[in-house]
């Protein structure tokens, strides 16, 4: 259901089901089996303008909201989670916090390969002490004679190794002794090809095959001064902002990841027949399918509303990061009860619920957490 869009997003909306539908879906499951990184969807998505659907024109960017990429998101995890997050990252996580924080200049070099999607922005947060614990930096910065040298190491980041990423933004400590006895923590733009910045192998993992993840490490990784990404000491305050934005973003896929499983458990369901008719026709799976149906529009409502408070402005972080919860945890449910419906056929790799499964799992971890989800809700509703 479209529920009461503006026309512009229900336009949108359904071009790119379309295309989920028409160019996703044929190469997902090879994408997946295989592990490669989806090159071709990615130049054709940023060549319809979505690799910078939130940005202004003015930077190349499409001049859309919130909204509008929140739907493309969905429409696309409906179909494929790894083309899905690629998308979402390079958006959310690669190019906002150059838009956000970027000095004029760094806007200009940095933001019309990115919204035209022909670079992908990656950004380097994670670390081996510093996930959920997200100001427990060791990644340090030390400036000398206009220089920063970097030294430390980032893990889990996406978009981060392609041969099209263009640079990773990373946060470090550029002084331990501050008057307030905590870190400073500033965040820097790390090119792609800098010396001593070296990407690790991608990772085995259990989904999203298709995308890139893999570790970064950082040697004596020399960047000019003007590197520095806004005003030094806001790494803290910067990275909590694109996080809490970015919420929106994965709350997206886990709604579409949820309706694409539900599309295939009717499918499938109104096929499949035992002891003489439709499995369709039995009370225990309409109530799976009804009961994952009613969270998918709750959840919907939620996923839009946060979108549609940020695109006017106004605090949206609470319902962000409930939408974040409510879609993660549903994806897992809805994926699993698919499962279900398919039998043994849904253990089977040829049926995409099990590709959906092994990609669910993520998304009550990536982007805080849910018990980090947790935390935030509880906090702004206490406070």
């Amino acid at each position: 259901m479209d529920l009461d869009l503006p026309e512009d997003v229900r336009t949108l909306q359904r071009i790119v089901r379309d295309f989920a539908v028409q160019e996703v879906a044929p190469v997902a499951e090879e994408l997946d089996r295989t592990k490669a990184f989806p090159y071709e969807l990615t130049a054709k998505m940023g060549a319809l303008g979505w690799m910078g659907i939130p940005f202004p024109e003015e930077y190349g960017g499409a001049g859309g909201s919130i909204l509008q990429y929140a739907v493309t998101v969905e429409e696309l995890a409906r179909i494929d989670s790894s083309v899905a997050i690629t998308m979402c990252a390079h958006t959310s996580l690669g190019t906002q916090p150059i838009y956000l924080f970027g000095s004029e200049q760094q806007k200009a070099d940095y933001l019309p390969e990115l919204c035209a999607g022909t670079k992908l922005g990656a950004f380097g947060l994670t670390e081996p002490e510093a996930g959920s614990d997200a100001g427990n930096v060791k990644t340090t910065a030390t400036l000398a004679d206009g220089t920063w040298t970097i030294n430390g190491a980032k893990q889990f980041i996406t978009n981060s190794g392609t041969d099209i990423t263009g640079h990773v933004a990373i946060t470090a400590v550029t002084e331990h002794a501050t008057p307030s006895g905590r870190p400073e923590i500033s965040n820097l733009i790390v090119p792609n090809g800098t010396p001593g910045y070296t990407q690790g192998e991608p990772y085995r993992k259990m989904g999203w095959n298709a995308s890139d993840t893999r570790p970064l490490s950082f040697a004596d990784c020399e960047v000019p001064e003007d590197h520095l990404l806004g005003p030094r000491g806001a790494g803290f305050k910067q990275f909590m902002q694109i996080l809490d934005g970015g919420r929106i973003g994965v709350a997206a896929m886990g709604l579409g990841l949820a309706q694409g499983a539900l599309d295939e458990a009717i499918s499938y369901a109104k096929q499949r027949k035992a002891f003489g008719q439709p499995i369709a026709t039995f009370q225990a799976i309409q109530g799976k399918i009804a009961d994952i149906a009613t969270e998918i529009e709750a959840a919907r409502l939620l996923v839009y509303r946060a979108a549609a408070l940020k695109d006017a402005g106004r605090d949206f972080s609470l319902t962000a990061a409930q939408a974040k919860l409510k879609t993660g945890r549903l994806a897992v449910r809805a994926a699993e009860e698919a499962v279900q419906i398919h039998g043994g056929y849904g253990y089977i790799e040829e049926y995409p619920v099990c590709r959906f499964y092994r990609d669910a799992k993520i998304l009550t971890i990536g982007e805080g957490t849910d018990e980090v989800q947790q935390l935030v809700i509880s906090r702004a509703l206490l406070s």
